[in-house]
């Protein structure tokens, strides 16, 4: 009997069963088939590797897939970074031997002829770090690790450990610079360019956090041109790179780094409410520093006495609806005074709080920091001429800076 012969519906069953196990042979075929017909797989390099999965992953795993750039920076700079121990004797002494002589009757009679105490003598340790920057031994570092120390041991990376001298101590930048005698061909570090530098860029911190010796952290650029008024500094007279690389105690003098092993900062200003921030002092401000102090000059940083806040047209709107407003402050764009120190040239020039400073030498002032880098990049016993506005009258004063003393 022929297939066409069958009854209708075998010949329907029949047919779905063959097209289902058609369907099974094709599907086994293509199983078997394509690794077969499949080119091979082309051949991918470590760095090809490298690229493909910086492309397919966020920068942080990236770093961590590839982490040789981190490598590289610190071996090119790590033998020039050195941990700084100092020493210092603080001699205390206390008023009486004994609270009884307090009592009014012996102070009447006998005033201060009691016998003291012996002085005590104390030894203060302190701990931090620095970078050499040139091969004969000059180190780079901060004012606060070394000044007043009456001994300064540097610990090379090698194991040595050298008696430094301190060249010269700048307290306003926080900067100083010390010398060893450890040989002519020492390890120096590479300075870069803290101008070059954008936020985003990777940071190292090298350095001796807490006594751990050469530890390094990575991070990236939070933030340029951080004022050391907002850091809470307010006698410094710095912009700071902010970064998020953990920087801790025995950091301070270390250096900062970038993704080529450069020096771009030197770590400092760390602040214990500062939850994954630090600060560093950026290259090229510490290489104009370091150069003077290397060579035992004074660094100048001229100085008018204005406590100053930027003003705002609206600001001051408010500040003059306040009934209990000292002064009418000009509602108007400027620099305002809000405290002007004694015996400095501002008050010598007759400069008063409340005043609006909106010049300075021909140029327009309408923030303080302007005003702080034009007084900066002045010379100390010049001459500046301000325009302030002061109510609704505009005058000019002459003032002559003075040198800027850190108590200032």
């Amino acid at each position: 009997m022929g297939f066409s012969k069958l009854p209708r519906s075998i010949r329907q069953l029949t047919t779905h069963l063959l097209a289902i196990l058609m369907g099974v042979v094709f599907t086994v075929s293509t199983v078997r088939v394509l690794p077969s017909q499949a080119e091979p797989a082309p051949s991918v390099s470590n760095t090809d590797s490298g690229q493909l999965l910086a492309q397919h992953q966020s920068p942080a795993t990236a770093a961590i897939g590839n982490r040789s750039f981190v490598t590289a920076a610190v071996k090119r700079v790590g033998p020039a970074v050195v941990r700084i121990d100092t020493e210092r004797t603080v001699v205390s002494r206390q008023r009486r031997l004994d609270p009884f002589f307090d009592d009014p009757f012996f102070r009447e009679f006998f005033g201060d002829s009691f016998p003291q105490q012996a002085p005590r003598r104390q030894q203060q340790r302190g701990l931090g770090s620095g970078v050499i920057f040139d091969r004969t031994g000059l180190i780079l570092t901060n004012a606060h690790v070394v000044d007043k120390a009456d001994k300064v041991t540097v610990h090379l990376k090698d194991g040595r450990s050298v008696e430094g001298k301190v060249r010269g101590v700048d307290e306003i930048t926080d900067l100083a610079v010390v010398k060893i005698d450890a040989g002519d061909n020492l390890p120096a570090a590479v300075l870069g360019s803290s101008g070059d530098v954008q936020v985003g860029d990777w940071a190292i911190a090298v350095g001796n956090p807490l006594g751990f010796d050469n530890t390094v952290t990575l991070g990236i650029i939070s933030t340029l041109r951080r004022p050391s008024s907002q850091v809470g500094i307010s006698d410094k007279r710095l912009d700071f790179i902010q970064t998020d690389a953990a920087i801790n105690p025995g950091n301070s003098g270390g250096p900062l780094l970038n993704d080529r092993g450069e020096v771009i900062g030197i770590n400092t200003a760390i602040r214990a409410d500062a939850m994954g921030i630090g600060f560093a002092i950026p290259i090229d401000k510490a290489k104009t520093i370091a150069a003077k102090l290397q060579r035992g000059e004074k660094v100048s940083h001229p100085f008018i006495g204005v406590v100053m806040q930027d003003l705002t047209p609206e600001m001051a709107k408010k500040f003059n609806q306040d009934p209990n407003s000292p002064v009418e402050i000009p509602e108007i764009k400027g620099i305002l005074v809000r405290r002007v120190v004694p015996n400095s040239p501002a008050a010598t020039a007759g400069i008063r709080p409340g005043d609006v400073i909106i010049q300075v030498d021909g140029k327009q002032t309408t923030e303080g920091e302007q005003l702080l880098n034009i007084v900066e990049d002045s010379e100390v016993g010049q001459t500046l001429q301000v325009k302030i506005r002061r109510g609704n009258r505009t005058q000019q004063v002459s003032v002559k800076t003075t040198q800027l003393r850190s108590s200032s």
